[in-house]
Protein backbone atom coordinates (compact mmCIF):
# COMPACT_ATOMS: atom_id res chain seq x y z
CA UNK A 1 0.00 0.00 0.00
CA UNK A 2 1.38 3.42 -0.82
CA UNK A 3 1.55 6.17 2.08
CA UNK A 4 0.37 9.60 1.58
CA UNK A 5 3.48 10.86 0.77
CA UNK A 6 4.40 8.57 -1.66
CA UNK A 7 0.87 9.58 -3.18
CA UNK A 8 1.94 13.18 -2.93
CA UNK A 9 5.49 12.35 -4.79
CA UNK A 10 3.16 10.67 -7.71
CA UNK A 11 0.82 13.24 -8.07
CA UNK A 12 3.65 16.02 -7.62
CA UNK A 13 1.33 17.54 -4.91
CA UNK A 14 2.31 19.90 -1.47
CA UNK A 15 1.59 17.70 1.86
CA UNK A 16 -0.22 19.96 4.86
CA UNK A 17 -0.74 18.42 7.42
CA UNK A 18 -1.97 15.06 8.83
CA UNK A 19 0.66 11.87 8.96
CA UNK A 20 2.41 11.70 5.60
CA UNK A 21 3.41 8.03 6.51
CA UNK A 22 0.08 7.00 7.22
CA UNK A 23 -0.67 4.27 4.72
CA UNK A 24 -3.74 4.36 2.19
CA UNK A 25 -5.47 1.59 1.35
CA UNK A 26 -8.24 2.80 -1.54
CA UNK A 27 -10.33 5.85 -2.31
CA UNK A 28 -13.94 7.08 -1.23
CA UNK A 29 -15.76 10.00 -1.09
CA UNK A 30 -15.69 12.40 1.38
CA UNK A 31 -18.35 11.54 3.08
CA UNK A 32 -17.42 7.56 3.85
CA UNK A 33 -13.82 7.52 3.63
CA UNK A 34 -12.35 5.69 6.21
CA UNK A 35 -9.44 6.80 8.13
CA UNK A 36 -7.00 4.40 5.24
CA UNK A 37 -8.36 5.87 2.39
CA UNK A 38 -7.98 9.04 -0.08
CA UNK A 39 -10.78 11.48 -1.19
CA UNK A 40 -10.94 14.79 -3.10
CA UNK A 41 -12.53 17.83 -3.35
CA UNK A 42 -13.53 19.58 -6.45
CA UNK A 43 -16.93 21.31 -5.80
CA UNK A 44 -17.12 23.99 -3.17
CA UNK A 45 -20.62 22.27 -1.88
CA UNK A 46 -18.82 19.87 -0.21
CA UNK A 47 -16.27 21.88 1.99
CA UNK A 48 -18.23 20.95 4.70
CA UNK A 49 -18.00 17.48 4.01
CA UNK A 50 -14.21 18.02 3.93
CA UNK A 51 -14.36 19.30 7.34
CA UNK A 52 -15.72 16.49 8.66
CA UNK A 53 -14.30 13.39 6.94
CA UNK A 54 -12.16 10.81 8.33
CA UNK A 55 -10.07 10.64 5.06
CA UNK A 56 -5.79 10.16 5.88
CA UNK A 57 -5.76 12.28 2.79
CA UNK A 58 -8.11 15.14 0.40
CA UNK A 59 -7.31 15.89 -3.07
CA UNK A 60 -7.82 19.96 -2.87
CA UNK A 61 -6.88 22.71 -5.75
CA UNK A 62 -3.76 24.31 -4.70
CA UNK A 63 -5.27 27.69 -6.01
CA UNK A 64 -8.52 27.21 -3.92
CA UNK A 65 -9.80 27.71 -0.41
CA UNK A 66 -8.79 24.65 1.88
CA UNK A 67 -10.65 22.89 5.04
CA UNK A 68 -9.36 22.28 7.84
CA UNK A 69 -8.90 18.11 8.24
CA UNK A 70 -8.26 15.73 10.23
CA UNK A 71 -6.07 14.37 7.92
CA UNK A 72 -3.68 15.42 4.71
CA UNK A 73 -4.18 17.89 2.30
CA UNK A 74 -2.67 17.44 -1.06
CA UNK A 75 -2.55 20.74 -3.08
CA UNK A 76 -2.83 19.70 -6.51
CA UNK A 77 -3.86 21.57 -9.91
CA UNK A 78 -7.08 19.50 -10.53
CA UNK A 79 -8.75 17.44 -7.61
CA UNK A 80 -10.73 15.35 -10.27
CA UNK A 81 -7.76 14.63 -12.76
CA UNK A 82 -5.41 13.90 -9.49
CA UNK A 83 -8.05 11.61 -7.82
CA UNK A 84 -8.53 9.64 -11.39
CA UNK A 85 -5.03 9.11 -11.23
CA UNK A 86 -4.93 7.47 -7.65
CA UNK A 87 -7.75 5.43 -8.28
CA UNK A 88 -5.73 3.73 -10.74
CA UNK A 89 -3.69 2.55 -8.38
CA UNK A 90 -6.18 0.91 -6.60
CA UNK A 91 -8.96 -0.59 -9.17
CA UNK A 92 -7.23 -2.31 -11.74
CA UNK A 93 -8.42 -2.94 -15.07
CA UNK A 94 -10.23 -5.78 -15.99
CA UNK A 95 -8.34 -8.77 -17.76
CA UNK A 96 -8.26 -8.88 -21.21
CA UNK A 97 -10.34 -11.66 -22.67
CA UNK A 98 -8.05 -13.88 -24.72
CA UNK A 99 -7.49 -13.33 -28.50
CA UNK A 100 -9.37 -15.47 -30.67
CA UNK A 101 -12.98 -16.34 -31.59
CA UNK A 102 -15.51 -18.07 -29.14
CA UNK A 103 -16.48 -21.37 -30.27
CA UNK A 104 -20.14 -20.25 -29.96
CA UNK A 105 -19.63 -17.21 -32.03
CA UNK A 106 -21.03 -17.46 -35.54
CA UNK A 107 -18.08 -15.30 -37.97
CA UNK A 108 -19.09 -15.39 -41.87
CA UNK A 109 -16.30 -16.59 -43.82
CA UNK A 110 -16.04 -13.46 -45.73
CA UNK A 111 -15.58 -11.09 -42.57
CA UNK A 112 -12.37 -10.52 -41.63
CA UNK A 113 -11.08 -10.79 -37.85
CA UNK A 114 -7.34 -9.58 -36.63
CA UNK A 115 -5.53 -12.58 -35.05
CA UNK A 116 -5.39 -10.23 -31.87
CA UNK A 117 -9.09 -9.31 -31.13
CA UNK A 118 -11.51 -11.38 -29.22
CA UNK A 119 -14.65 -12.43 -30.13
CA UNK A 120 -16.80 -13.36 -27.43
CA UNK A 121 -19.26 -15.91 -26.80
CA UNK A 122 -22.65 -16.03 -29.56
CA UNK A 123 -21.27 -12.55 -30.98
CA UNK A 124 -22.39 -12.76 -34.49
CA UNK A 125 -20.03 -10.89 -37.38
CA UNK A 126 -21.59 -10.57 -40.49
CA UNK A 127 -19.99 -10.88 -44.47
CA UNK A 128 -17.31 -8.85 -45.45
CA UNK A 129 -17.34 -6.81 -41.88
CA UNK A 130 -13.61 -5.94 -40.57
CA UNK A 131 -12.89 -6.02 -36.85
CA UNK A 132 -9.52 -4.26 -36.13
CA UNK A 133 -6.03 -5.47 -33.43
CA UNK A 134 -6.76 -5.94 -30.07
CA UNK A 135 -10.39 -5.38 -30.94
CA UNK A 136 -12.90 -6.88 -28.24
CA UNK A 137 -16.70 -7.75 -29.76
CA UNK A 138 -17.88 -9.17 -26.38
CA UNK A 139 -20.60 -11.66 -25.76
CA UNK A 140 -23.79 -11.60 -27.48
CA UNK A 141 -22.44 -8.69 -29.80
CA UNK A 142 -23.83 -7.79 -33.55
CA UNK A 143 -21.77 -6.69 -36.50
CA UNK A 144 -23.71 -6.24 -39.49
CA UNK A 145 -22.28 -6.56 -42.74
CA UNK A 146 -19.37 -4.03 -44.59
CA UNK A 147 -19.16 -2.88 -41.10
CA UNK A 148 -15.16 -1.60 -39.77
CA UNK A 149 -14.18 -1.22 -36.62
CA UNK A 150 -10.91 -0.24 -35.66
CA UNK A 151 -8.18 -1.12 -33.65
CA UNK A 152 -8.33 -1.31 -29.84
CA UNK A 153 -12.08 -0.72 -29.54
CA UNK A 154 -14.47 -2.42 -27.03
CA UNK A 155 -17.68 -3.28 -27.89
CA UNK A 156 -20.01 -4.63 -24.92
CA UNK A 157 -22.52 -7.19 -25.10
CA UNK A 158 -25.66 -6.95 -26.96
CA UNK A 159 -24.47 -4.05 -28.81
CA UNK A 160 -26.33 -3.65 -32.50
CA UNK A 161 -23.37 -2.00 -35.09
CA UNK A 162 -25.79 -2.49 -38.04
CA UNK A 163 -24.51 -2.80 -41.84
CA UNK A 164 -21.68 -0.61 -43.18
CA UNK A 165 -21.16 1.81 -40.12
CA UNK A 166 -17.46 2.76 -39.60
CA UNK A 167 -16.28 2.66 -36.31
CA UNK A 168 -12.26 4.36 -35.40
CA UNK A 169 -9.90 3.21 -32.93
CA UNK A 170 -10.71 3.02 -29.00
CA UNK A 171 -13.77 3.73 -29.67
CA UNK A 172 -15.95 2.33 -26.63
CA UNK A 173 -19.84 0.95 -26.82
CA UNK A 174 -21.90 0.18 -23.86
CA UNK A 175 -24.35 -2.58 -23.50
CA UNK A 176 -27.21 -2.41 -25.86
CA UNK A 177 -26.48 0.39 -27.71
CA UNK A 178 -27.67 0.70 -31.37
CA UNK A 179 -25.53 1.90 -34.14
CA UNK A 180 -26.98 2.71 -37.51
CA UNK A 181 -30.89 1.94 -36.76
CA UNK A 182 -32.54 3.86 -39.43
CA UNK A 183 -33.53 7.48 -39.07
CA UNK A 184 -36.69 8.47 -38.44
CA UNK A 185 -38.36 9.15 -41.82
CA UNK A 186 -41.12 9.34 -43.08
CA UNK A 187 -43.52 11.29 -46.01
CA UNK A 188 -47.30 12.04 -44.71
CA UNK A 189 -48.28 14.23 -47.91
CA UNK A 190 -50.36 11.12 -48.80
CA UNK A 191 -53.15 9.32 -47.02
CA UNK A 192 -50.93 6.70 -46.10
CA UNK A 193 -47.71 6.99 -44.44
CA UNK A 194 -44.92 5.99 -46.84
CA UNK A 195 -41.62 4.97 -44.84
CA UNK A 196 -38.58 6.89 -46.38
CA UNK A 197 -35.39 4.72 -47.02
CA UNK A 198 -32.37 5.53 -44.56
CA UNK A 199 -29.51 4.60 -47.15
CA UNK A 200 -26.70 6.33 -45.56
CA UNK A 201 -24.41 5.49 -42.44
CA UNK A 202 -23.31 6.09 -38.69
CA UNK A 203 -19.44 7.26 -38.75
CA UNK A 204 -17.92 7.11 -35.41
CA UNK A 205 -14.49 8.74 -35.63
CA UNK A 206 -11.51 7.67 -33.00
CA UNK A 207 -11.46 8.31 -29.45
CA UNK A 208 -15.52 8.08 -28.62
CA UNK A 209 -17.09 6.62 -25.71
CA UNK A 210 -21.19 5.97 -26.15
CA UNK A 211 -23.07 4.70 -23.08
CA UNK A 212 -25.66 2.45 -22.82
CA UNK A 213 -28.83 1.99 -24.49
CA UNK A 214 -28.11 4.50 -26.72
CA UNK A 215 -29.29 4.96 -29.94
CA UNK A 216 -27.67 6.59 -33.18
CA UNK A 217 -29.25 6.45 -36.44
CA UNK A 218 -27.85 5.83 -39.53
CA UNK A 219 -28.31 8.72 -42.28
CA UNK A 220 -31.19 9.60 -44.85
CA UNK A 221 -27.84 9.77 -46.76
CA UNK A 222 -24.11 10.50 -46.17
CA UNK A 223 -23.63 10.08 -42.97
CA UNK A 224 -24.58 10.64 -39.43
CA UNK A 225 -20.91 11.88 -38.15
CA UNK A 226 -19.36 11.67 -34.37
CA UNK A 227 -16.05 13.27 -34.40
CA UNK A 228 -13.32 12.27 -32.53
CA UNK A 229 -13.07 12.27 -28.25
CA UNK A 230 -17.07 12.93 -27.90
CA UNK A 231 -18.49 11.31 -25.15
CA UNK A 232 -22.00 10.38 -25.02
CA UNK A 233 -23.29 9.06 -22.00
CA UNK A 234 -26.37 6.43 -21.46
CA UNK A 235 -29.57 6.71 -23.06
CA UNK A 236 -29.34 9.91 -25.29
CA UNK A 237 -30.79 10.11 -28.99
CA UNK A 238 -28.64 10.89 -32.03
CA UNK A 239 -31.15 11.55 -34.97
CA UNK A 240 -30.53 11.08 -39.20
CA UNK A 241 -27.97 13.21 -40.80
CA UNK A 242 -26.38 14.51 -37.42
CA UNK A 243 -22.96 15.63 -36.98
CA UNK A 244 -21.31 16.19 -33.55
CA UNK A 245 -18.38 17.98 -33.38
CA UNK A 246 -14.51 16.97 -31.54
CA UNK A 247 -14.63 16.31 -27.40
CA UNK A 248 -18.47 17.76 -27.11
CA UNK A 249 -20.40 16.35 -23.91
CA UNK A 250 -23.69 14.42 -24.07
CA UNK A 251 -25.25 13.85 -21.19
CA UNK A 252 -28.38 11.21 -20.19
CA UNK A 253 -31.44 11.83 -22.08
CA UNK A 254 -30.78 14.03 -24.41
CA UNK A 255 -32.02 14.16 -27.42
CA UNK A 256 -30.79 16.13 -30.40
CA UNK A 257 -33.23 15.81 -33.93
CA UNK A 258 -32.42 15.07 -37.46
CA UNK A 259 -29.81 16.75 -39.72
CA UNK A 260 -28.60 19.54 -36.75
CA UNK A 261 -25.02 19.97 -36.37
CA UNK A 262 -22.91 20.02 -33.15
CA UNK A 263 -19.79 22.69 -33.18
CA UNK A 264 -16.50 21.63 -31.17
CA UNK A 265 -16.66 21.16 -27.13
CA UNK A 266 -20.56 21.58 -26.84
CA UNK A 267 -21.90 20.69 -23.11
CA UNK A 268 -25.51 19.24 -23.62
CA UNK A 269 -26.71 19.00 -19.73
CA UNK A 270 -29.43 15.98 -18.79
CA UNK A 271 -32.95 15.45 -20.37
CA UNK A 272 -31.72 18.84 -23.10
CA UNK A 273 -33.00 18.41 -26.69
CA UNK A 274 -31.97 20.37 -29.76
CA UNK A 275 -34.54 20.89 -33.01
CA UNK A 276 -33.55 19.33 -36.18
CA UNK A 277 -31.83 21.74 -38.91
CA UNK A 278 -29.88 23.77 -36.26
CA UNK A 279 -26.55 25.05 -35.55
CA UNK A 280 -24.55 25.04 -32.20
CA UNK A 281 -21.55 26.93 -31.78
CA UNK A 282 -18.37 25.99 -30.85
CA UNK A 283 -18.21 25.66 -26.88
CA UNK A 284 -21.81 26.46 -26.22
CA UNK A 285 -23.65 24.97 -23.47
CA UNK A 286 -26.88 23.68 -22.95
CA UNK A 287 -28.20 23.32 -19.63
CA UNK A 288 -30.47 20.67 -17.91
CA UNK A 289 -33.85 20.37 -19.55
CA UNK A 290 -33.24 22.78 -21.97
CA UNK A 291 -35.41 22.90 -25.20
CA UNK A 292 -33.52 24.54 -28.12
CA UNK A 293 -35.10 25.29 -31.40
CA UNK A 294 -33.06 28.03 -32.91
CA UNK A 295 -29.18 28.49 -33.78
CA UNK A 296 -26.74 28.48 -30.64
CA UNK A 297 -23.87 31.65 -31.29
CA UNK A 298 -20.56 29.96 -30.13
CA UNK A 299 -19.68 30.04 -26.57
CA UNK A 300 -23.09 30.81 -25.44
CA UNK A 301 -24.62 29.29 -22.44
CA UNK A 302 -28.17 28.51 -23.16
CA UNK A 303 -31.07 27.63 -20.75
CA UNK A 304 -35.02 27.11 -20.60
CA UNK A 305 -37.90 25.60 -22.22
CA UNK A 306 -37.05 28.23 -25.07
CA UNK A 307 -33.11 28.32 -24.74
CA UNK A 308 -32.35 31.86 -23.85
CA UNK A 309 -29.44 33.30 -22.78
CA UNK A 310 -28.65 32.14 -19.15
CA UNK A 311 -28.14 35.75 -17.70
CA UNK A 312 -30.96 36.89 -19.74
CA UNK A 313 -33.13 34.13 -18.05
CA UNK A 314 -32.06 34.67 -14.68
CA UNK A 315 -33.17 38.34 -15.21
CA UNK A 316 -36.53 36.80 -16.04
CA UNK A 317 -37.07 34.65 -13.46
CA UNK A 318 -35.89 37.07 -11.19
CA UNK A 319 -38.51 39.84 -12.17
CA UNK A 320 -40.86 36.77 -12.28
CA UNK A 321 -40.55 36.11 -8.37
CA UNK A 322 -41.25 39.36 -7.92
CA UNK A 323 -44.26 40.46 -9.65
CA UNK A 324 -46.23 40.16 -6.48
CA UNK A 325 -44.28 43.29 -5.41
CA UNK A 326 -44.17 44.88 -8.81
CA UNK A 327 -48.62 44.62 -8.90
CA UNK A 328 -48.93 45.89 -5.32
CA UNK A 329 -46.32 49.10 -5.97
CA UNK A 330 -48.45 49.45 -8.98
CA UNK A 331 -51.41 49.57 -7.12
CA UNK A 332 -49.92 52.14 -5.03
CA UNK A 333 -48.83 54.66 -8.21
CA UNK A 334 -51.97 54.18 -9.34
CA UNK A 335 -53.59 55.65 -6.44
CA UNK A 336 -50.98 58.06 -5.65
CA UNK A 337 -51.89 59.42 -9.40
CA UNK A 338 -55.18 59.00 -8.77
CA UNK A 339 -54.99 61.78 -5.65
CA UNK A 340 -52.88 63.68 -7.89
CA UNK A 341 -55.47 64.22 -10.73
CA UNK A 342 -58.17 64.55 -7.75
CA UNK A 343 -56.46 67.25 -6.32
CA UNK A 344 -54.48 68.95 -9.79
CA UNK A 345 -58.90 69.22 -10.87
CA UNK A 346 -59.69 70.52 -7.71
CA UNK A 347 -56.87 73.00 -7.95
CA UNK A 348 -57.96 73.96 -11.30
CA UNK A 349 -61.85 74.48 -10.50
CA UNK A 350 -60.75 76.39 -7.13
CA UNK A 351 -58.11 78.85 -9.67
CA UNK A 352 -61.05 78.57 -12.50
CA UNK A 353 -63.67 80.23 -9.65
CA UNK A 354 -61.33 82.56 -8.52
CA UNK A 355 -61.33 83.96 -11.83
CA UNK A 356 -64.87 84.37 -12.55
CA UNK A 357 -65.32 86.17 -8.58
CA UNK A 358 -62.25 88.43 -9.81
CA UNK A 359 -64.12 89.17 -13.28
CA UNK A 360 -67.38 89.91 -11.83
CA UNK A 361 -66.54 92.35 -9.27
Amino acid sequence: MPSVSEIAQLLNAKIIGGNPSQQVNGVAGLRDAQPDQISFLANERYFRAAQTTQAAAVLVAKNGRFPTIRGSLLLVENPSTAFATVTGLFHKPLERPPAGVHPTAVVHPTAFVDPTASIGANAVIEANARVGARTIISALAFVGEEVVIGEDCFIHPHVSILHRCRIGNRVIIHANTVIGSDGFGFDISCETTIKIPQTGIVKIDDDVEIGSNTSVDRARFGQTWIQNGTKIDNLVQIAHNVVIGPNCLIAGQAGIAGSTRLGRRVIMAGQSGVSGHLEVGDGAVITGQTGVGKDVPANQIVSGYHAEPIMQLKRRLAHERRLPEYARRIAALEKQITELVFLIKTQNGLISLKQETDTSS
